[in-house]
């Protein structure tokens, strides 16, 4: 036995050390653990349930002796550290972020152990039981039938943590660390726990704080001024209980006191924002009909800050119209605009009384938080402020229904991009200002639309987030008389009856009984039957239809039970329990689950692994990080890459510093940082910098996150315009995949998808996913749009390879008709036009070899326009950047002249040559990198290019991919014709002579020596527009790791495609746990067991 020990101590010992030595050859980003748990609604096949907590079985806490943290204290002592340099500034972000992702942990853990009954409340309130636990305080709230019960005590809790990160921007001002959780249908607010108050003045703000002078007073008042400026809020005065006017900057709840640090706090404020009048009882609005006037389930209806703005916006238009044309009635704009010109005076008074400014000599907007609150008296002599006050929200109601919901849809018809699922559904909206309460107006906007039939993917994404969110409320409900034994029967029941018509449960004791009869042991006494297991499919239902009616004003959209749905929407079962886990915390074992079969549970009490705490928390900012992202994206808009691309890499490496690149706008960033890269002619970069970003989305966002899907996506665009077709198939098939999960094929990106893997797979294969592509093209866009025109060019290029002649003639004239709209000088309308020529002639002569050599003559040579360069759809960005710059150089000649300097040809001319010179060693890729020989893939490919026939070379010089608005030409293309006389001599540029690329709409040509740009008619030029750029030691690093992982990825086989079926082959057990050959990206997700990684592995 001793012996048998020591082997295990030495086993246990080696594979320990095996592990330690695979993670620590990992990249960082991959091994290091995420700062917030990233939740996977599906777990290891393997794996069996667990229930984690720090309490033993006899309810004694483990961790009792170690001492709890004051939370507020050290995210007080974080937020006071200096800022005077970047360094400085770094640390602090650094260190508020592992503050709170430590707060959000012990929230984690707090509202395990406070809901699994392991800690006693403090209070004896059993209708508001407060807990303290780990420096935590966590209550429910009390629930007001004024705010409408326990909706109103929910949403008190979410808008209290919304208003804390408005006010946690304030300088001087503090407020608590606040988070919202959601665990087994409770809501808990955990807070730390506040400092005492300093002397007999600690509350010197608030309704009930009476009237005081001091100091510390004026100068929480000068706060509070503050920051109702930055948050649009109006100073009022109302009349407090015993008769006093009480000034205020903030809603009535918020009280403002001295904390005993010496710091000061506001608290209460989940009344800060203005209300919504649109669900305001006793409230009417020019939008609302008979129909809409019906109550909300609670009185906490308030507009997001988002809205405000643009609302302001909106209003300031509004505001400068109204001045230009009084101005213009009076005499002119020109005339009246000087400084001491009464007509302009009056014209600014009249426009701001018209548009409801608060001032009458300036614009400016505030509002006024305390106004539709029935329980909220105004003294008389703020009758005027306050009707004004009603006005403005009356009209910032009706602003979401007349056009920020038109907005959206319109966003929608027009973007390939729209909405996948409920998260980013719910992120749309709300950019816009769109609360989720408005889902109901959604769908009546889009249903009183004519083109209600090209926008059935954002209904099918409405009715399926309408669905998930009142399921959720009524699973709340249900889990109320559930036990900790029971949590994972009890939720297998809910969802059986959730998804599978006319479900009839077993009776509790029944299965039990079968199993001890099949044993041979005698049935025993049966139990006695539970709550939730009498809970039946039908009853279910008209629970959940009661809810969205009442909530959405919706009636018969759901239908009479889940068959409706799929029926009438094409929603996918599979894709509502997705976004139902998601929103509950459910995490389900790996395996393909059934819901056709209505005699058995498709989902049983063992494929319930766990329920996660869902926690909502405040979000650290990355001050300098995204102040470098923002303004990389700005030089993007304007056509200046280089100065975008090193704004870019200053951006990533200040994430890096601030939070080790594990967050969204870090994944975001690297994933611009690659689009640049990409169309610059780096395609190593491209694909190092977006592997990077697809391993950051997977771990953050999840592994089937509409973002991941997106970064998938690209990182095939990019292996395959390096010549890595497998891993290019590999990442677009595993896209497809996902997406067919999360929302189903029906969906414009779906048409992306199947365009990207038409060019990338070959055979078959090819046309089948191209004309999927345009079935769904012509569905959701038109014959006549860019999307459409694009898939017809692509699929004329196939069936010219093929010998299709007359197809690609139809096709190609389809084309050209919907390029046509772009102008006759566009040059893909050139493009096309000398195609459909070339195309032609050659069916000509094919048909007249035909008659000539007789019926028995088949085998034709298909001859593709070797000049078809521009296969994207946009403009030549290049070349017209080549032009721009030309006449730059000429003006600026001009102008030497006239002020006197001699500017001789040949020194404009030589610098011409010279930057010419170095754009085109870095844009081709045959800078110092070709002298040493390049790379080997590319060198092999253009040999083995110069062996195959003219067909094969042809359709490779059309593979052009576009995804998420890039387009790419594989690295295989050749094009021999083409050569470049740079300094006197001529180079030939075998690989990548001809590329597209498209940025924020606009498309990139570049061929070998060209380099073009189209800007602006008001664009400044750059004297380092495409100057040459060195990599650091970080990007050659991250080159060489992304070359290790293509060379395990690329070692395997490759990926078949079903070619009569367009879907996939795969399962879900396939896209998560099975490998693809070697071809895995080793990540996990939050750096822990039992969780699923990237190549969905469970790994031990």
């Amino acid at each position: 036995l001793p012996h048998s020990n020591h082997q295990t101590i030495i086993i246990t010992a080696i594979v320990n050390c095996c592990i330690s030595s695979f993670r620590s050859q990992l990249p960082p980003v991959e091994v290091m653990p995420t700062p917030y748990h990233t939740l996977s609604w599906l777990g290891p096949p393997c794996a069996s349930r667990t229930h984690k907590n720090t309490f033993s079985r006899l309810g004694v806490d483990e961790q009792s002796g170690t001492e709890a943290p004051d939370w507020n204290e050290e995210l007080q002592a974080a937020r006071d550290l200096p800022q005077g340099s970047l360094e400085e500034r770094l640390q602090r972000d650094r260190a508020l972020l592992q503050v709170n992702c430590a707060f959000v942990r012990a929230v984690k853990q707090g509202a395990e152990t406070v809901v699994d009954s392991f800690v006693e409340p403090v209070n004896g309130n059993p209708e508001d039981p407060a807990f303290l636990w780990g420096g935590l305080f966590m209550s429910q709230g009390a629930a007001s039938t004024m705010f409408g019960g326990e909706r109103g005590r929910r949403a008190a809790q979410r808008l209290e943590l919304k208003a804390v990160q408005a006010y946690s921007n304030i300088e001087g001002l503090h407020t608590l660390p606040t988070a919202v959780v959601d665990y087994r249908g409770v809501r808990l607010s955990a807070q730390g726990l506040a400092p005492g108050l300093e002397g007999s003045e600690g509350l010197l703000y608030g309704v009930n704080a009476g009237p005081q002078e001091s100091p510390q007073r004026r100068r929480l008042l000068e706060l509070l001024a503050q920051a109702a400026k930055s948050l649009s809020l109006q100073r009022h005065v109302v009349v407090a209980p015993n008769g006093h006017k009480v000034p205020l900057f903030t809603s009535v709840e918020a009280q403002g006191l001295l904390g005993a640090d010496g710091r000061f706090y506001i608290l209460d404020v989940f009344r800060t924002f203005p209300a919504d009048a649109n669900f305001c009882q006793e409230v009417e609005t020019e939008c609302q009909t008979d129909k809409e006037k019906k109550s909300f389930p609670h009185g906490l209806c308030r507009l997001r800050p988002e809205l405000v703005q643009a609302f302001i916006q909106h209003k300031h238009c509004q505001f400068t119209q109204h001045v230009r044309e009084m101005l213009d009635e009076n005499g002119g704009f020109e005339e009246c605009a000087t400084a001491c010109d009464s007509r302009a005076t009056k014209a600014v008074r009249a426009a701001c009384k018209e548009v409801g400014s608060v001032s009458d000599i300036i614009f400016e907007m505030r509002f006024n938080p305390s106004v539709f609150s029935p329980e909220v008296s105004f003294p008389t002599s703020e009758s005027k402020s306050t009707n004004l006050q009603e006005r403005l929200l009356r009209e910032a109601a009706a602003f979401i229904i007349t056009h920020q919901i038109p907005a959206f849809v319109e966003y929608c018809l027009q973007s390939n991009e729209a909405p996948m699922d409920g998260v980013s559904l719910k992120l749309a909206l709300h950019q816009r200002g769109i609360n989720l309460r408005y889902l109901g107006h959604v769908i009546t906007t889009i249903s009183q639309s004519e083109h209600k039939e090209r926008l059935r993917h954002i209904t099918r994404s409405v009715i399926g987030e309408i669905f998930t969110r009142s399921t959720r409320r009524v699973f709340n409900n249900f889990l109320q008389g559930v036990d900790v034994p029971s949590l994972s029967a009890a939720v297998s029941h809910f969802l059986c009856c959730l998804l599978v018509p006319h479900f009839t449960p077993t009776p509790v004791g029944e299965e039990t009984k079968k199993k001890s009869r099949r044993r041979g042991r005698g049935a025993g006494a049966p139990e006695s039957s539970t709550p939730w297991s009498t809970l039946t499919g039908s009853e279910l239902w008209n629970l959940v239809c009661q809810d969205a009616a009442e909530t959405y004003n919706i009636s018969d959209s759901l239908g009479s039970g889940p068959n409706h749905l799929v029926e009438h929407y094409s929603l996918q079962k599979l894709s509502l329990l997705r976004e139902f886990c998601l929103k509950t915390g459910i995490q389900l074992r790996l395996r393909d689950y059934v819901f056709d079969n209505q005699n058995k549970a498709p989902i049983g009490p063992d494929d319930v692994l766990n329920i996660f705490p869902v926690v909502k928390h405040i979000h650290m900012p990355t001050v300098d990080a995204s102040k470098a992202f923002s303004a990389a994206q700005n030089f993007i808009q304007k056509g200046l890459l280089d100065q975008a691309h090193e704004h870019l890499k200053e951006a990533a490496y200040l994430f890096g510093r601030v939070c080790d690149d594990l967050h969204p706008e870090a994944c975001y960033c690297h994933s611009m940082l690659a689009k640049v890269a990409f169309v610059q002619g780096k395609a190593a970069e491209a694909r190092s910098v977006q592997l990077k970003a697809v391993v950051i989305s997977e771990r953050v966002l999840g592994f089937d996150h509409p973002n991941t899907i997106q970064q998938y996506a690209l990182l095939g665009v990019y292996a395959f315009a390096g010549g890595e077709t497998a891993l290019a198939q590999k990442c677009l098939l595993r896209a497809r995949l996902l997406m067919l999960t999360v929302h189903g094929e029906d969906h414009p990106y779906t048409a992306t998808l199947d365009s990207c893997l038409g060019l990338v797979l070959t055979g078959d294969q090819r046309g089948l996913f191209l004309k999927n592509a345009l079935r769904l093209n012509i569905s959701f866009f038109g014959p006549s749009h860019l999307h459409t025109a694009l898939n017809q060019h692509l699929l004329a290029y196939w069936m010219c390879s093929k010998g299709d002649y007359r197809s690609a003639m139809t096709h190609e004239k389809e084309a050209l008709t919907a390029f046509t709209m772009l102008g006759e000088d566009h040059p893909q309308t050139r493009c096309s036009k000398e195609f459909l020529c070339t195309i032609t002639k050659q069916a000509v002569k094919v048909e007249r070899s035909l008659r000539q050599a007789g019926a028995d003559c088949t085998e034709q040579t298909v001859e593709v326009c070797p000049g078809a360069r521009v296969i994207s759809g946009i403009i030549n960005l290049f070349e017209s950047y080549k032009e721009y710059k030309k006449k730059h150089k000429e003006l600026k000649a001009a102008v030497a002249k006239e002020l006197g300097f001699i500017v001789t040809n040949e020194l404009v001319a030589s610098e011409t040559v010279n930057v010419e010179e170095k754009g085109s060693d870095q844009e081709t890729g045959s800078g110092k990198e070709a002298e040493d020989g390049g790379s080997a893939a590319l060198k092999n490919t253009s040999k083995s290019q110069e062996k195959k026939p003219v067909k094969e070379t042809s359709m490779k010089s059309a593979a052009i991919v576009s995804a998420n608005g890039h387009v790419v030409v594989s690295a295989e293309e050749n094009q021999h014709e083409e050569k470049t006389d740079v300094d006197g001599g001529d180079s030939d540029r075998a690989a990548s002579d001809a590329e597209v690329k498209i940025v924020n709409g606009e498309s990139k040509v570049r061929a070998a020596g060209q380099e073009t740009e189209t800007s602006a008619p008001n664009e400044v030029n750059s004297n380092t527009a495409n100057g040459e750029i060195k990599y650091d030691a970080k990007i050659d690093e991250m080159k060489s790791e992304s070359d290790e992982v293509n060379d395990k990825i690329n070692g395997a086989c490759d990926i078949t495609v079903s070619p009569s079926v367009l879907k996939s082959k795969g399962t879900w057990a396939d896209v998560v746990s099975k490998a693809n050959g070697a071809g895995s990206i080793h990540t996990a997700v939050n750096g822990v067991a039992d969780n699923v990684t990237a190549d969905s592995k469970a790994k031990e």
